[in-house]
């Protein structure tokens, strides 16, 4: 027993260092730097930062580098550090209003106060591939300075290369066209899913808190399901924000706030359709949704499913599986996901071995009944 032990453990450190040498590659090549990662693989890195739940891009592109470019893997370990760090406290709450914008369009409003800012997108590039990037010492040409389309590029105070633009949302707030939600004092501190499992019924703190760190690629199947007739939705983006925003924190010894930094994130704020109640009139709703860095994909079937859970609240017919808050919130998670799914590779010998057995025996057996109907034959002759 201690041989088969002690092979299974020489099996597994030969196994560390053939995944070494297969995260290093040809070692003629020049290896590729975690600062590089964090410079030029931008969305994978904020996408791992969003769904590991820590804004820190270093460590998300350490982790990149370490899971081979696996965004799952890389997921997981950032998640798994995390959970070694201590709670200092909770910030104030963020306020969009006053990014620091680097992208803002609009689907619903063509003349923006502020304009629509184009920024960094691949929404109007062709699809193919650019084989110029195949040569290692390519120089990329400096943007304009002007990047606004319908108005100047300029902030409040006139300074440009920085956009403070009112929410399209308040537009639609000037006519009460929209649904309102206003924070009172009064307000319940959000649940933390960091640290207590999900209980249903989940109000939507909760389920905006799962969505945030769920799996893009399962939120987005889920929001295109819900755009090909399986939800009663009818969406426009109100609005996709993508800036810088600052995060302000109250020391105890303190008693007020200070700023600790500035983080980058994507806002994205979903315009439905909503027939109205008996206790509501005919008016807009919305769906949000909010990730790290730039993440407008993940944002947009965030706030599509965000739209869609809240279904019932808003008395409305349940009957897809995006309008399911126990089975998406159930699913979205990727960790999980590949935990359950992956597990199935590791030894089950026993549980395959009983198993194997039992159908054995069901073969050699009698089918049930089998005696009595040859007894009949028997007697029939």
């Amino acid at each position: 027993m201690y041989v088969a032990v002690k092979g299974g453990e020489q099996a597994i450190l030969s196994s560390y260092q053939l995944l070494d040498q297969q995260r290093r590659g040809d070692t003629s090549v020049p290896e590729l730097s975690v600062a590089q990662i964090r410079q030029q693989m931008k969305l994978a890195v904020d996408r791992v930062m969003t769904e590991g739940s820590v804004f820190d891009p270093e460590l998300a592109a350490l982790a990149i580098k370490q899971a081979c470019g696996d965004l799952v893997e890389a997921i997981f370990l950032l998640r798994a550090y995390r959970a070694t760090l201590p709670r200092l406290g909770s910030t104030q709450p963020i306020d969009t209003g006053k990014m620091v914008l680097d992208r803002r369009i609009s689907a619903t409003f063509k003349d923006l106060p502020g304009g629509q800012v184009l920024g960094p997108t691949y929404d109007y590039t062709q699809r193919l591939l650019d084989f110029s990037l195949l040569a290692t010492s390519a120089q990329v040409e400096p943007a304009s300075t002007s990047q606004t389309v319908g108005a100047a590029q300029t902030t409040e105070s006139g300074t440009a290369g920085e956009h403070f633009s009112p929410r399209v949302i308040d537009l639609l707030n000037r006519e009460g066209l929209i649904e309102t939600h206003h924070a009172t004092p009064n307000d319940p501190a959000p649940f933390d899913l960091t640290r207590q499992p999900v209980r249903f019924p989940a109000d939507r703190s909760t389920r905006l808190q799962n969505l945030a760190r769920g799996d893009e690629g399962f939120l987005l199947a889920m929001a295109y399901s819900t755009q090909r007739g399986y939800a009663n939705s009818h969406p426009f983006v109100g609005e996709i924000r993508l800036g810088s925003v600052e995060v302000e924190f109250v020391p105890e010894e303190l008693g007020f706030a200070i700023s600790i930094g500035d983080i980058e994130i994507t806002e994205c704020q979903m315009i439905n359709q909503f027939a109205g109640s008996k206790t509501e009139p005919p008016q807009f709703t919305r769906g949000y949704g909010l990730a790290f860095g730039h993440s407008e994909r993940k944002a947009m079937a965030m706030s599509l499913v965000d739209r869609a859970l809240r279904a019932a609240e808003l008395g409305e017919l349940v009957q897809s599986p995006a309008q399911m808050p126990e089975f998406v919130l159930s699913h979205s998670d990727s960790l999980e996901a590949s935990g359950f799914v992956q597990h199935l590779k590791l030894p089950h010998y026993v549980d395959f071995q009983s198993e194997l057995e039992l159908v054995r025996k069901m073969r050699t057996a009698p089918p049930q009944g089998q005696a009595s109907t040859d007894g009949l034959e028997d007697d029939h002759a």
